[in-house]
């Protein structure tokens, strides 16, 4: 009697598995069908902080330019033989903010 019982157990707990299974497949099915609407709305989210972004990234710029001023500024009445190179990385950095921004804008249309 005991083999009978334990092969009821089994059959049981693989009906009951392929249920929970089942339900499961539904369930992610259902909720798969939002992913659309899902991503439209990151889509409309991203743009939004964009622009808030660009400016943020412009303000950086201008802080790191007034940065390199002063520091070519320092080099510049210290003598130093390496100013013009320091002058061109600073300012190369803060083009580059610029034209990164302007650039990532007219790319995406926003």
């Amino acid at each position: 009697m005991e083999m009978w019982s334990r092969k009821l157990f089994f059959k049981r707990l693989i009906s009951r598995a392929v249920v929970l299974l089942t339900a499961l497949v539904i369930g992610v099915s259902a909720r798969a069908q939002d992913g659309i609407a899902g991503i439209n709305e990151a889509n409309m989210r991203v743009r939004s902080y964009f622009e808030v972004g660009t400016s943020l990234m412009y303000g950086v710029g201008a802080l790191l330019a007034l940065i390199g001023a002063v520091k070519v500024y320092q080099k510049w009445n210290g003598g130093e033989p390496d100013t013009s190179k320091v002058a061109a990385a600073w300012f190369g950095s803060c083009v580059f903010l610029v034209v990164v921004a302007t650039v990532i804008k007219s790319f995406f249309g926003v």
